[in-house]
């Protein structure tokens, strides 16, 4: 039946987890290509055959008119549920940027079709040179905190490092009080925790 397969990737993103990818479906995904290449082939075949006997293609309604149209609606509705399929994914793969950071981990890497590895690298890029254009960290805190500072405790050497206009020495257990910008990018790796009184 025209569409079965089609519907089946829209079942798939309907069933995932929110927020998560099940692996790209090449295999019905293709299924789908194909069918709407066959829908094309007979529906340019039934305009020809119109075209051919002298029928006026948006007046004549015979079986060749409703067989074209059949053929159109099919394809209509295969591209439909491949684009919401696509951009489902696309949006998936945008929020893991801001999730896990411009390098995905290799079982999300696993699911992705190489086009969205791709498309992850070049929205990746675009967010970089947008950061940097406009100097601001645009990865730091997606809600503002309620005080800039907050007291950290380091989990792991870190050594010393500079923080804006002066240097800190990060040793393991040790506890400082930080801006929430400068301790982000450690709390994001494990290497501290916001210590909570």
């Amino acid at each position: 039946m025209y569409g079965r397969r089609a519907s089946q990737l829209l079942k798939e993103i309907d069933s995932s987890e929110a927020g998560q990818l099940a692996p790209f479906n090449s295999d019905v995904f293709d299924q789908v290509i194909r069918e709407c290449n066959e829908h094309n082939s007979q529906f340019q075949s039934l305009i020809r055959k119109m075209v051919e006997q002298n029928l006026d293609i948006e007046t004549t309604r015979n079986e060749d008119h409703y067989g074209a149209a059949i053929h159109h609606l099919s394809l209509l509705r295969n591209k439909r549920c491949l684009m919401a399929y696509m951009y489902n994914r696309a949006e998936v793969i945008q929020s893991f940027r801001w999730k896990v950071g411009p390098v995905l981990p290799h079982d999300i890497q696993e699911k992705l079709h190489f086009s969205e590895k791709e498309y992850f690298k070049n929205h990746s890029a675009a967010i970089k040179s947008y950061i940097s254009e406009m100097d601001i960290d645009l990865t730091v805190d997606m809600v503002p905190p309620k005080d800039p500072y907050i007291q950290v405790r380091v989990l792991e050497e870190i050594g010393e490092v500079s923080l804006g206009d002066h240097y800190v020495s990060l040793t393991k257990n040790s506890l400082h009080f930080l801006r929430c910008t400068d301790a982000e990018q450690f709390i994001s790796q494990g290497l501290m925790e916001e210590f909570l009184e």
